[in-house]
């Protein structure tokens, strides 16, 4: 064979090899431009919003007016449906189950997420594994409040109250782990005294006991418990923001109360936007920008407060997760101190 013929057979060997490779590579080329289509796309179609608690809750309220600024944005019809039951975990296990395309997603709050409580330790409720976490979408505080008719004034007041009978106040909330539950825990240990814990299966069927005087204490969100206050049937004592809400300027916060052991004092309700796991980072990364873009609109930050929240500040999805993280480790961390079981 001659040189010619080698060099011509080397180079066809070359082309056959080019050829294949570039065979290989088309297919993946190919998916990662339809992928990236599709995300420049999304939303195409309607969103489906789950919501794992029932209409009129504070998550179901949020995520109405929320959806309907995204749905503005989008010019996609953003739909919320409500999937109560087993503490938000009904809700959250559709979604896990969902398509990760990003067109069935959780809208779910920290009261559903906290911890679980035993003897229920292997089936926490809310969001957990199987989910990803997308967007903040806002932040709540809770408002301490207490019966007109009990003799206090002040958070120091309580305070006092309850050291001279221990064990004899006891604080509602809608049902155990919940966050106003462990929001008394917290206030109990923090405060250095002993009130009773009753759970209630909702917040609102705690409320008429709690202005009757049948219970004495009760950390409701804003939106709930002010127009009772405005309405002088109950008495708000503080809030449980690091910060004043810009709702009761006046009201001042627990660690404001000049309480040595509530100088730190915070408990905050957070609420976000969840999406299956394996979720593309490009469609969580959309979704995440386009959320920012939302709570920063005057009319929907407008809303919110009315709904006793107030917007998330612009994040990043891995900013929402290490607060998921941190919030999280924080209420195990009470539970486990304060031996909190679900009976």
């Amino acid at each position: 064979m001659t040189f010619r013929h080698l060099a011509c057979s080397a180079l066809r060997r070359r082309l056959i090899l080019s050829a294949a490779a570039l065979c290989l590579t088309l297919p993946s080329a190919f998916a990662q431009a339809q992928a990236q289509t599709q995300t420049q796309a999304y939303p195409n179609r309607a969103v489906r919003w789950i919501v794992p608690f029932a209409v009129g809750t504070a998550p179901d309220l949020l995520a109405r007016v929320a959806a309907q600024q995204l749905s503005a944005q989008w010019g996609q019809p953003v739909i919320v449906v409500n999937r109560a039951g087993a503490g938000g975990s009904v809700g959250a296990a559709e979604v896990a189950k969902a398509a990760p395309d990003g067109y069935t997603l959780l809208v779910t709050g920290s009261s559903s997420y906290a911890a679980a409580l035993p003897p229920q330790a292997k089936a926490p409720a809310g969001p957990g594994e199987g989910l990803t976490p997308v967007a903040h979408l806002a932040d709540a505080a809770n408002v301490l409040l207490v019966p007109m008719a009990l003799p206090v004034k002040n958070v120091k007041d309580l305070i006092a109250l309850a050291k001279r009978k221990p064990g004899e106040l006891n604080f509602a909330s809608g049902g155990n782990g919940t966050l106003a539950h462990l929001t008394g825990e917290a206030f109990n240990q923090q405060a250095g005294i002993v009130t009773t814990h009753i759970p209630y299966r909702v917040t609102s069927m705690a409320m008429p006991d709690l202005i009757a005087g049948n219970v004495h204490l009760m950390f409701d969100s804003l939106a709930s418990g002010l127009p009772h206050v405005q309405a002088g049937r109950l008495r708000a004592l503080a809030v449980t923001g690091r910060v004043r809400s810009v709702q009761t300027p006046e009201l001042a916060t627990l660690a404001e109360s000049g309480v040595t052991g509530l100088s730190g004092f915070e408990s905050v309700a957070w609420f976000g936007l969840f999406g299956p796991a394996g979720l593309p980072p490009a469609v969580v990364n959309k979704l995440s920008a386009e959320i920012n873009t939302a709570v920063q609109a005057k009319n929907l930050r407008e809303q919110l407060l009315k709904l006793g929240a107030e917007a998330a500040q612009a994040g990043s999805p891995a900013r929402f997760n290490a607060l998921i993280e941190a919030d999280s480790e924080r209420w195990n961390r009470l539970i486990r101190e304060r031996k909190i079981n679900q009976e």
